[in-house]
């Protein structure tokens, strides 16, 4: 695969990146390592993961992914070498006291949470260190209003790039990025960090698949201006795209059994849980079926082929859907396709925005 440029820092990454919230939650640490040596193996050497991980998130596995990671650098001599490695600092709490008490998130808890990434992941260095989700209130994980009157901001942007600033500036970090922003947010991240001569964000980590292309709205344009890069979460829409809820639903005793969207509640009770994400997602993966495709083939090669779309972040619970993942890089959309995937989001829109 040839490697992109990650923004306007000097990374340049693999259009297809390997996430790994389920590693410590659904997928065992030697499963975990043997998706890890085959991604690398198929030449996707792009890791992302988060303190908080696995998802969904509890206190007992908190930071548990990271330290799958970490040993898996351990028993493989020279991979971290090998590896651009991506994780994420954690805002506020949002309802997680075990990750971060309180409204806000500070310099002092950023720092924090990078030693304890680099201990976990038994590196010395972080290859692009993100904010997992504003500081300040924002509708994000299934809200789509912004509410003035809930704003709990307590540490500024400048602030926050200050303190990724001195990460930087110590080698902890080669590069920043933001994860599930706002337009407003991502230019100002960059307005500041040109004003104060601080690191420059590289990339947004946000959500994007058939059934959720709100970055398409205005979101695209102010970081293709700005020169920011989008990695695309999620492209399979927690499995809706895979087609094994068409039949069964995502509850009751046909859905299938162990999947993250039917086994956990705080997944169904966030975008994709919503009826209409299913309805659309239908509708899509049939549109795969009639063109002789699999609909995590139409769905993937979607993310792969968008020009907003700088890599793509996969996440697998075996090789086998590794290998799936990855043998649909290449597959080409028609123009017809690609039209057909127009109307539909013209009928029902983002119904997991």
């Amino acid at each position: 695969m040839k490697k992109i440029p990650l923004g306007q820092s000097d990374l340049h990454v693999t259009p297809i990146c390997l996430g790994t919230m389920t590693f410590g939650e659904q997928v065992d640490e030697p499963t975990a390592h043997a998706v890890l040596s085959r991604s690398l193996e198929r030449g996707v050497d792009f890791i992302d993961t988060a303190e908080m991980y696995a998802v969904p998130a509890r206190k007992e596995t908190c930071g548990a992914t990271e330290t799958i990671i970490g040993n898996w650098f351990a028993a493989n001599p020279g991979a971290r070498q090998k590896i651009t490695l991506a994780t994420k600092v954690a805002g506020p709490s949002r309802g997680m006291p075990w990750v971060r008490e309180g409204s806000g998130m500070t310099a002092a808890d950023i720092e924090a949470s990078c030693h304890g990434s680099l201990r976990r992941l038994q590196t010395d260095v972080i290859d692009l260190y993100q904010i997992h989700w504003p500081e300040r209130h924002v509708p994000v994980f299934g809200n789509i209003h912004y509410n003035p009157e809930k704003e709990t901001s307590q540490t500024p942007i400048h602030e926050q790039l200050e303190a990724l600033g001195k990460l930087v500036k110590a080698g902890k970090v080669r590069t920043i990025g933001l994860s599930n922003e706002t337009p407003y947010g991502v230019h100002e991240f960059v307005r500041l960090a040109e004003a104060h001569g601080l690191p420059r964000v590289a990339s947004v980590q946000n959500v994007y698949n058939l059934v959720s292309r709100a970055h398409e709205n205005a979101l695209d344009e102010t970081m293709h201006r700005l020169g920011v890069s989008l990695l695309a979460y999620s492209p399979l829409a927690f499995g809706l795209l895979t087609g094994k809820y068409d039949q069964s639903g995502i509850e009751g005793p046909d859905a299938p059994k162990g999947a993250r969207i039917s086994s956990y509640e705080s997944v169904r009770k966030q975008r994709w849980g919503k009826p209409d994400a299913l309805r659309a997602a239908r509708r899509y993966n049939q549109l795969a079926r009639d063109h002789g495709l699999s609909p995590t083939q139409l769905a993937l090669a979607f993310c792969y082929t968008k020009w907003q779309v700088a890599s793509t972040i996969i996440g697998v619970t075996s090789v086998a859907q590794l290998d799936e993942d990855l043998d649909a890089y290449g597959t080409t959309l028609s123009a017809d396709v690609l039209a057909e995937i127009d109307k539909i989001r013209w009928d029902i829109r983002d119904p997991a925005a």
